[in-house]
């Protein structure tokens, strides 16, 4: 019955499991703005290609 009890008091693991959720929701966070930027990378990359090739098309066509 005393390992029950002490069990109840004890708290170090309390810490660490709150250290832990933190860090999942860092991880989130990073995940989704990492999504978003990529994104927006691969549409800025994609434009420019797009302008070249027109670019380029354009001017073997003359």
């Amino acid at each position: 019955m005393s390992f029950i009890r002490n069990f109840r008091r004890d708290e170090e693991g309390a810490t660490a499991i709150e250290y832990g959720l933190i860090a999942a929701l860092i991880a989130v966070a990073a995940m989704g703005a990492m999504s978003a930027l990529g994104d927006s990378v691969g549409n800025t990359f994609n434009t420019a290609s797009n302008k070249m090739s027109t670019t380029t098309t354009n001017q073997a066509g003359q």
